[in-house]
């Protein structure tokens, strides 16, 4: 009875000091969070704002295991158990440390693209930064990752030992693995060079596999192209270097656009050229660089006219266009009815045999 109740007053010890010692740290970062958010709200910087939106969770879990562990030689229990205790909140301590990691990747995309405003409308160099620093977050989640789970599974002394016997055998389990894994290492390697090179960047305007849309994701083994119609076209990473694709913003945002229409051969092109020129003077839509108006093809039916006009991106170009068609189609109806396209036929009056006529008449 004496020693139960002396285990008993060892527990309510134990459990007293953990109390204590994660209230502690969980008030410590109250404390600290407090702060940081006051200190936030009176700087300009978003770097501050970040940094207390990102680390918010993990801290709130790495403060109070902190607490624990270092509260833990004053806990007076049994050796197995004490050591037990030790290694789980080790484990989830690691676990913290790696949460913590992948939200500081957050904290530096967030810092890094203060700099650059991606919904400007020359973004070229926001998307191209951009880019590559959502690639190189993906790899740096990927690396935090690996290691935090090699130091959980190096923590279990079982676990060591077998890797150790696993040894022998190393060779062999290499090289299938590096044969099993041999796309998988080349669609990785392919994303980093994507990343380096860029032939395409978030947002960029491209027509693939006979559809148009923006990149929207891109990621170490496959890239994300939403359609115009909002469809998303699923790609490997590898295709942007095996085959060709167009890119409309590859240097540029800006972009020319073009409008075909065909016409009889008595249009007025002079007068058509000048309705070119007021349409688009009047759109807000055009930049104000580049407009033109010619005939392109001549066919024994009609002539081709091409209107060309440029738009500071591609989503501008397309409304435009549609635009300046309406609009020089409602022109040419209404003040030229007669040159559009049409088809003429000659007609001859062909004369009867009079030996055919008679034999009608009898």
């Amino acid at each position: 009875m004496k020693a139960l109740s002396w285990n008993l007053q060892e527990a309510l010890w134990a459990a007293g000091i953990l109390l204590l010692s994660s209230g502690t740290a969980f008030f410590v970062y109250l404390l600290l969070f407090k702060v940081l958010r006051s200190w936030a709200s009176k700087t300009s910087s978003k770097l501050d704002d970040s940094l207390v939106k990102h680390s918010r969770a993990p801290l709130k879990l790495f403060f109070p295991l902190l607490g624990l562990w270092l509260s833990l030689p004053a806990l007076q229990l049994p050796g197995e158990l004490l050591s037990l205790l030790k290694h789980l909140i080790e484990l989830l301590i690691i676990f913290s440390l790696a949460w913590l990691g992948i939200r500081g990747t957050y904290v530096a995309e967030d810092l890094v693209m203060s700099h650059y405003d991606l919904t400007a409308k020359d973004n070229l160099q926001a998307r191209k930064i951009y880019t590559q620093v959502n690639v190189l977050k993906k790899i740096t989640i990927s690396l935090i990752f690996v290691l935090s789970l090699a130091c959980i599974l190096m923590s279990f002394e079982e676990l060591r030992k077998l890797g150790l016997s696993l040894l022998a055998s190393a060779g062999l389990a290499g090289l299938v693995l590096g044969l099993a894994a041999q796309r998988t290492i080349a669609t990785l390697i392919a994303g980093i060079q994507i990343a380096i090179t860029q032939p395409i960047r978030i947002d960029d305007v491209v027509v693939v596999e006979g559809e148009w849309g923006r990149i929207e994701e891109i990621t170490l083994t496959y890239v994300v192209v939403r359609i115009w119609d909002l469809r998303r076209l699923i790609l490997p990473i590898s295709y942007f270097l095996e085959k060709p694709f167009q890119n409309w913003t590859r240097t540029e945002a800006a972009i020319l656009g073009t409008v075909y229409l065909y016409t009889d051969y008595t249009i007025p092109v002079q007068a058509v050229r000048e309705e070119l020129g007021r349409i688009l003077k009047e759109s807000p839509l055009w930049d104000g660089k580049v407009w033109a108006l010619q005939v392109t093809e001549a066919t024994p039916q009609t002539v081709e006219l091409r209107a060309l006009m440029s738009a500071p991106d591609s989503s501008t170009a397309w409304n435009l266009r549609c635009e300046v068609r309406e609009k020089l189609i409602d022109f040419i109806q209404r003040n030229y009815p007669q040159s559009l396209p049409r088809v003429r036929a000659e007609l001859e009056k062909i004369p009867l045999n009079p030996g055919t006529l008679a034999g009608k008449k009898a």
